[in-house]
């Protein structure tokens, strides 16, 4: 074999040359080759199938084998399994090029919002929760109280006293707690923006438990509309008034509001510590300081209600209705807690009602008859309250501030205050705060007057559904509300909304008036623009959650009855200011409670935009949650397309834009120079009687202008008269005893605009041998909504008109009624009143804001200069009693208002403070349609030409034309009509 092996090497080497290439013979054809092995293919084939068919049953491992024994390309390897095979509902998207920024994440981050300051986890109480629900099932042991009062008087820091007391925690004695001002801007401030609700369980001195639902609202006059809101919601109201600063006319305002909301108050005299540590008074004088503040307080509300028509409510610490209170310190007291404190301490029985009573006033006691006179005995006797509880408090609040700690402690222990070691170290207010906190214990005196003053929601549920609920008195809804069933009929009024962490969805918050609310409940929501002949704002949700709102935590329960405050939650889309809700099968006809009516208006306005034009629908969608936080906040978008913010003031307008920036928008805008809301108006009656004709040359209305009687306008908007809520007959003789109105006009009044409260009155003129009335009182709805639209938005600058009557004194109306639809009596309506309105020589009205100056004596001279350049004017200046600081109130344009705060301070050297609030409205001097005047850049427009001015460059930011079209609000006929009587209208525009 070897021999074999080694020719057949031999053998293979002669075929191939040295360099490898084949030199054999020549190779047969493979055709044949291929051809047999098709054959044998063919023939496996048959094979495969004659197998498959036979053995249908067996497995395919054969088919395994040979799929293993294949070749895969390394293309074709597939290692993982596909998108689609694991995902297969995901969609994928093939983008050729990179459009997200290098700077941002693929997976963005989870963005938490750390605006709001909350609660990690539930807070530890003195009270149990489900003590708390309990006593919501008991109306009569609840109490709905709103605080309210000026600037920096001491409502938030009274009502962290409360919470001090209910709520177990290590609290810092030596910073301001703030429990209510949940959000960041507030603490930094150092004002409350929002108004904060609060549910406590607290006890009066017996140690009975009481449900408060408080409501902290701002102090700032920017802010007022949260006062409003909060007040809407309460039985009862609590004033804090500084003693320092006493009475301001924000809080003089407040009263009257509180007063016309039928809603009772009692009184904090708060800043006692500042009368001994600040001004260092003598005990007599701050004596006479405390009561000039209570006699301010008495002499406005007398004034108020005696304007008001109703019986005058009198403030004094004899009643109980007044406690006295240092809120930093936290302590209150009352006479009669006082009363207890000496009884407690002498161990006698002493009638304390009957000492409480001698504590106040001109009282003196006397040693040798060891009881209280009328007349001082001799001239160094003091007053009862002097000498029996201001001396023993300038004492307290002297010894731990001067005294050494050993002398001190023997000192606290002899009027039964007993402090552990450590606090002796602490410093000399924090010791303060802990003498006079142990000394006087809890607030006992404050729980006991307001549940001997303030009615039960029950007890106040009457006079609270007689004045806001709009329906029918009589029907079965305001009998249950009246009566407060638990098990009636669902109704809810809520006033106001708040954001959730997250900011992107708002729970609402409200009182149940009736019947008790569910969790997973399905409810009807009516809106503002809901009645029973228009269901258009009204919509079905379920009830996702309720809590009880605490501020910075919420407590969820499952159901909240009557009586009591409750935040849904899973409603909010339906909501946009106020709301009804009652349940979904309610059947009953159910009228909307009353809008909100606030002490103020939004006058300031600020165009924005986003700095990147693709954000626009998220800046839209982030000033709509705006609208929804803000009571008073209004957005509009004008012709030019620019959006337009509206608030009360500078302040506000910024709370606003920041909360568009970093809560509900998230992004950057760019914010225009403000300006202000005007008004247009009419000074004189129409020199002619203007007629417009409708589209189809087959009606023709004729209407006269002319103003309105001082103060009419305002009583309208005030709510002193309401076609609504007022008979034919009651209307005509407010209007008639008032204003002296002819009687037949007065019963001839249609409708006030551009709302059913707006400053304007249409009055139908007409007499029935001149016009068909019949076919008038089936045009009226179309006339009144032309009228309503005109005063809307006027011809001068596209503001709302005021204290403007039109009088329509003839009408050619066509027989058929086709001819006279709505379609073509509206815009007719809404040309003639114009036409009327610019013939009756028109002028521009500005708001004007009233402003509170306080200041040293040495600075009014600075504060006279300041107005005098921003034609602003003192009304009076007047010291501030027991004070060294002067009041000076002032009327500035708001036009003007912008950046006065700063300028006044640097003026002051920082020593003047001062608050501004809309006044009224005032004719800007000048004739608006004046083109005679020549406006030049960069130069100021002396006063005559200010109405121009501010005319065309309204007109100019709105996107219309400078000049008037005359052709615009006038007919052709009309026009021709007034070159008859020659007049030219070119005097005119």
């Amino acid at each position: 074999w070897l021999k074999l092996l080694l020719f057949g090497t031999v053998m293979e080497e002669n075929l191939y040359d040295e360099f490898g290439n084949y030199i054999g013979p020549e190779i047969e054809d493979d055709d044949d080759e291929d051809e047999a092995d098709q054959d044998w293919v063919g023939a496996v084939d048959d094979q495969e199938d004659e197998d498959e068919a036979g053995h249908l049953g067996q497995t395919g491992l054969e088919d395994e084998e040979a799929a293993d024994r294949a070749i895969t390309l390394h293309e074709d390897k597939k290692y993982y399994p596909e998108a689609d095979e694991v995902y297969p509902e995901a969609e994928t998207l093939i983008q050729e090029e990179d459009t997200q920024p290098i700077t941002e994440p693929m997976i963005a981050p989870i963005k938490t919002k750390a605006f709001d300051m909350l609660e990690k986890e539930m807070p530890t109480t003195t009270f149990d929760f489900n003590f708390l629900a309990g006593l919501m099932e008991k109306p009569e042991l609840i109490r709905n109280i709103c605080f309210f009062g000026a600037l920096h008087s001491g409502k938030t820091c009274f009502v962290d006293m409360l919470v001090r007391e209910t709520h177990v925690k290590d609290w810092k004695l030596d910073r301001d707690l703030r429990y209510t001002d949940t959000r960041k801007d507030e603490q930094e401030r150092l004002i409350s923006v929002k108004a904060s609700p609060m549910s406590l369980v607290v006890q009066n001195t017996k140690e009975k438990s009481f449900l408060f639902n408080i409501m902290d609202s701002p102090g700032h006059p920017n802010f007022s509309d949260e006062f409003t809101a909060a007040l809407r919601l309460s039985d009862g109201g609590v004033l804090v008034v500084d003693t320092i600063t006493g009475l301001t006319v924000h809080a003089e305002k407040m009263i009257q509001h509180a007063l016309s909301e039928k809603v009772p108050f009692v009184l904090v005299v708060n800043g006692l510590d500042r009368l001994i540590l600040e001004l260092k008074l003598p005990p007599a004088d701050a004596y006479h300081k405390i009561r000039h503040t209570i006699e301010e307080v008495n002499g406005h509300v007398e004034s108020v209600c005696e304007g008001l028509g109703i019986p005058n409510i009198v403030l004094s610490p004899t009643k109980g209705n007044v406690v006295f209170a240092s809120a930093r310190l936290g302590f209150c007291f009352s006479l009669h807690s006082f009363a207890v404190i000496y009884a407690d301490h002498f161990g006698e029985v002493i009638d304390t009602k009957t000492f409480a009573k001698c504590l106040w006033g001109d009282l003196f006691f006397d040693e040798e008859s060891r009881g209280f006179v009328k007349e001082a005995p001799d001239s160094d006797t003091m007053r009862s309250f002097v000498q029996f509880i201001l001396e023993p408090l300038y004492k307290l609040h002297s010894h731990p501030v001067a005294e050494e700690r050993e002398s001190l402690q023997q000192t606290l222990a002899d009027v039964g205050v007993f402090l552990a070691r450590k606090d002796y170290n602490l410093d000399s207010r924090s010791l303060l705060k802990r003498v006079t906190r142990t000394f006087f214990g809890p607030c006992n005196a404050f729980v006991d007057m307001i549940t001997e003053h303030i009615p039960s929601p029950k007890e106040n549920a009457r006079t609270k559904v007689d004045h806001i609920y709009t329906g029918d008195m009589t029907g079965v809804i305001a009998d249950g509300m009246r009566q407060m069933d638990p098990k009636g009929y669902l109704m809810v009024h809520t006033a106001k909304n708040y954001h959730r962490p997250d900011c992107t969805t708002f729970d609402v918050f409200g009182r149940v008036m009736s019947g008790t609310i569910f969790k997973g409940d399905n409810v009807k929501i009516l809106g503002e623009g809901f009645s029973l002949d228009d269901d258009e704002d009204m919509t079905v949700k379920e009830v996702q959650n309720l809590w009880i709102y605490e501020g910075r935590y919420r407590v969820e329960v499952s159901h909240v009855p009557a009586g009591c405050w409750v935040l849904i939650g899973g409603v909010d889309a339906s909501v946009v200011k106020t709301s009804t809700i009652t349940t979904f099968n309610n059947r009953e006809e159910i009228e909307i409670f009353h809008p909100l009516s606030f002490m103020t208006k939004s006058v300031i306005k600020v165009a924005c935009e986003p700095l990147n034009p693709s954000e626009l629908p998220k800046m839209v969608e982030g000033l709509r949650r705006v609208y929804k936080s803000y009571p008073l906040a209004q957005t509009k978008v004008e012709e030019s397309g620019e959006h337009v913010v509206i608030g009360t003031g500078e302040l506000y307008v910024d709370s606003m834009l920041h909360d568009l920036r970093e809560l509900y928008g998230e992004l950057e805008i760019k914010v225009a120079d403000p300006v202000v809301s005007f008004a247009e108006t009419v000074v004189e009656t129409s020199s002619m009687k203007c007629f417009a004709q409708t589209a189809n040359e087959k009606n023709k209305l004729y209407m006269i202008a002319e103003p309105l009687e001082k103060g009419l306008g305002e009583a309208i908007e005030r709510g002193d008269v309401s076609a609504e809520r007022m008979t034919k007959k009651e209307l005509a003789n407010f209007f008639v005893k008032k204003y002296e109105w002819d009687v037949l006009a007065a019963r001839s009044i249609w409708a006030f605009g551009p709302t059913n409260q707006g400053p304007n009155v249409l009055v139908d003129d007409t007499l029935p041998t001149d016009v068909d009335k019949t076919l008038l009182r089936q045009c009226e709805p179309s006339v009144v909504q032309g009228f309503q639209w005109a005063t809307r938005e006027g011809p001068l600058c596209d503001e709302a008109i005021r204290s403007c009557k039109f009088k329509l004194v003839g009408a050619d109306l066509a027989q058929e009624a086709v001819q006279r639809g709505g379609g073509q009596v509206i815009p007719t309506s809404r040309r003639v009143c114009y036409s009327a309105f610019l013939l009756g020589t028109p002028r521009l009205m500005e708001p004007v804001l009233f402003t509170e100056i306080e200041c040293p004596a040495d600075c009014v001279a600075a504060i006279y200069t300041v107005l005098s350049r921003r034609r602003g004017h003192v009304a009076r200046d007047l010291p501030r009693p027991g004070s060294p600081m002067f009041a000076v109130h002032a009327y500035l344009p708001a036009i003007e208002s912008f950046g006065f705060e700063t300028d006044l301070r640097t003026h002051t050297s920082g020593q003047a403070m001062c608050v501004q609030m809309f006044d009224h409205w005032s004719v800007v001097p000048g004739d608006p349609l004046d083109k005679s005047i020549m406006l030049r850049p960069l130069e100021p427009a002396p006063a005559p030409h200010l109405a121009r001015e501010f005319v065309v460059k309204t007109r100019r930011r709105k996107g219309l034309l400078e000049d008037i079209s005359v052709h615009k609000y006038f007919d052709d006929p009309m026009l021709q009509e007034m070159s008859k009587k020659d007049v030219d209208s070119s005097d005119f525009f």
